[in-house]
């Protein structure tokens, strides 16, 4: 019996076939069942199978808890516990899921898992009992893999209870529960006999699935599969050379991209005038690396000594989080590279490249998003965004998920700027296909008083501290009158230079967050300001927030172009920006995955299987085109990462192909459902309103 979710194609139509029934846990239909509810700050009516709760906001936690009937519920062989939650308030509900065993204490012997369901809406919510649908018959260690196959954290056999909670509310909501129930089934894997675990495709040897590469005639047969499908879908009639709205309004030419606000949308305006809005993709390229030292076990194939396979072969250090972290190099072997030499041939690459731009352009797709290969966007045949860094020395006192945040009063922020910018020249600077730049990725931005604390936390000769110092002298005159302000005792201006500790953060606080601010524009002003000077035709798209706050944004509003968030929820329709702020916005980053198609990890946003998979893509797609400041989103990524992971172990199923380079087809078609209407619906929509 397979474990995964089977997708048996009827007429182009997908119908999930489960392996096993689901168990419902409780019958709402059951007006005896109430006695096993106890509502906390809420009120509760069973009724026509289905559960109404009422929550006030005078407990933390308010909510519900479903006693199991009898001692315990034996949820053993379901990957799952899922409900459907129907949001009645007016504002959009986030609802939290906890699964318990005995002593459980929100933090040892339960896992939560939680959901934002806008108003009116009705959503599944689930918590995974295992992360993936297989585990094994005994412990088997398995490294370098955010995601893979392994024991349930809980004891399956004694689950006793479930609870439903709102955290902290300021108001009350109201929402309703119905088929409660644990489902999907988990295979059990003989861990003896798992390893190898990964073919000679890349692919993970244990189960099957529809597409799976078997053979390389197959690599070939989809690439002859492919181009047919590619000529019968080419580019929409209404579409300019760059991808824009030739019948939409025609507005000022200028050569190179720029935004404008038409109505009460901000839009793209592409060189020759037409509205633009960028349905793109990041990471267009070649590449999913993994690393294999230390885990050549894992793999049926790995052609050491065979000089047709030397290219794919590589040598990586970059391991910011993971098992690879502060081991040094590693080796690593391209099994997507591998690949597109088996079904593309000796010229692999530049059919490859060329097959990119034909594919977004079949797809409705018109721009090539971040960290793509220079080798295809530089044919210069659809619409990109480049990209650097600034590598400067950081505020010493910062901490961040990537690294420590970099110091704009320092010196060798200027000179990196520059040289990142001057490796540029010729190439993206200056060229009408580039639609503009994204500088730094998802820096820590923290809260609005973590970098002026950072930055008093950090030695004595750190630039930003000095700056600090200096804006507080000019405030405060003496160190008196600022011991005064902060209740500190400072003996002298050196002495808060020496000093690394935090000061008194209530009595800090107007003057953290005034030079927060400082430092966030002294940022923003100093990358704008070179990209201006070198390229002042084409945009600056900001540093990609992923995590942000209000002075930072409304630092990034003064001067950037286009602000941009990588953005991983299921909607972004409701997405704003800090109160008297109007400027554009564009999606950087967001993806869906589902554990269907033989991988063992979804991404940041799970979805049931691969149909559900491209119903959320549409859904954020149109939500952001309802959005009147996003003009753009772009899925991260094009490939799907390697099954056992890159450096830092991400191995997510996020590819529009996976990593034989076939086309997911419901992902697919929901990308080009969504382009070929993508231009109508958001100017219409804009009419409407």
């Amino acid at each position: 019996m397979k474990s995964f979710l089977s997708i048996l194609l009827l007429a182009g139509t997908a119908v999930a076939l489960y392996a096993k029934e689901d168990m419902q846990l409780l019958d709402f239909g059951n007006l005896e069942n109430i006695k096993h509810l106890i509502a906390v700050d809420a009120r509760l009516e069973l009724s026509a199978n289905k559960l109404a709760i009422h929550t006030a906001h005078k407990q933390d936690w308010p909510g519900m808890t479903v006693r199991c009937p009898e001692k315990a519920w034996d949820c053993t062989g379901y990957q799952r516990i899922r409900a459907e939650v129907r949001n009645v308030s007016l504002v959009p509900l986030t609802i939290h899921l906890r699964v318990d065993n005995p002593g459980a204490d929100g933090i040892r012997n339960c896992i939560t898992q939680s959901i934002t369901i806008p108003s009116g809406l009705q959503q599944s919510i689930s918590v995974q009992l295992y992360t993936t649908p297989w585990t094994f018959d005994k412990p088997l260690e398995l490294v370098g893999m955010r995601g893979h196959p392994q024991p349930s954290p809980l004891d399956i056999k004694q689950i006793n209870q479930l609870i439903f909670f709102v955290a902290r509310p300021t108001q009350d909501y109201r929402f309703e529960i119905s088929n409660l129930r644990a489902e999907s089934e988990v295979n059990v894997l003989n861990a003896d006999a798992f390893t190898p675990f990964i073919d000679s495709f890349g692919q993970f040897i244990h189960a099957d699935w529809p597409g799976k590469i078997h053979a390389e005639q197959d690599l070939i047969d989809s690439k002859d599969a492919e181009k047919a499908a590619i000529a019968a879908s080419p580019r929409a009639e209404d579409r300019d050379s760059w991808g824009g709205w030739s019948k939409g309004p025609r507005l000022k030419a200028a050569g190179f991209f720029r935004v404008e606000k038409v109505g009460p949308n901000w839009w793209l305006v592409d060189p020759e005038g037409n509205l633009f809005w960028s349905h793109g993709v990041d990471c267009v390229g070649t590449h999913s690396e993994t690393p294999v030292t230390l885990r050549e076990s894992y793999f049926q194939w790995l052609p050491r000594d065979e000089a047709e396979w030397k290219a794919f072969w590589g040598r990586g250090s970059w391991a910011p989080v993971g098992y690879y972290q502060d081991k040094g190099e590693y080796e690593t072997f391209n099994y997507a590279g591998a690949n597109l030499l088996r079904k593309y041939g000796k010229d692999w690459y530049s059919i490859h490249a060329e097959l990119c731009h034909q594919r977004l352009k079949s797809w409705g797709m018109n721009t090539i998003g971040n960290w793509s290969e220079s080798g295809i966007y530089r044919l210069r045949k659809t619409p990109y965004t480049a990209t650097f860094g600034v590598q400067a020395r950081s505020i010493e006192g910062s901490e961040g998920y990537w690294g420590k945040f970099p110091d704009p009063f320092d010196a060798s922020f200027k000179s990196s700027l520059q040289a990142a910018i001057e490796r540029e020249k010729g190439k993206s600077i200056g060229d009408p296909w580039c639609l503009g730049f994204f500088v730094d990725n998802e820096l820590s931005w923290g809260d609005d008083t973590s970098l002026a604390i950072a930055a008093l936390a950090s030695p004595a000769d750190q630039p930003a501290k000095i700056a600090f110092i200096e804006w507080l002298k000019k405030k405060y005159a003496t160190i008196e009158k600022l011991n005064s302000a902060w209740t500190s005792t400072y003996a002298s201006w050196q002495d808060v230079i020496d000093s690394q500790k935090q000061p008194d953060k209530i009595k800090a606080l107007p003057d953290l967050k005034a030079f927060y601010s400082v430092l966030a524009e002294k940022y923003f002003e100093l990358i704008s300001s070179a990209l201006k000077a070198a390229a002042p035709n084409q945009l600056y798209l900001g540093c990609r927030f992923a995590w942000a706050n209000e002075p930072a944004v409304r630092a990034a509003a003064k001067y950037c172009d286009v602000i941009s968030f990588n953005r991983y929820e299921y909607t972004v329709a409701d997405l704003s920006l800090p109160e008297g702020i109007d400027r554009p916005v564009i999606i950087g980053e967001f993806h869906f995955g589902a554990l269907d198609r033989g991988m063992f990890h979804t991404g940041l946003k799970e979805t049931d299987n691969q149909q559900d998979r491209a119903q959320k893509y549409k859904e954020y797609v149109l939500g952001a085109l309802r959005n009147p400041y996003i003009t753009g989103t772009h899925w991260f990524q094009f490939r799907d990462q390697a099954t056992t992971g890159r450096g830092d172990g991400e191995n997510y199923q996020i590819g529009l192909v996976d990593i034989c380079d076939t086309p997911y087809p419901e992902t697919i078609a929901a990308v080009k459902e969504v382009g070929k209407l993508m231009y109508e619906y958001r100017y219409k929509t804009s009419q409407i309103k």
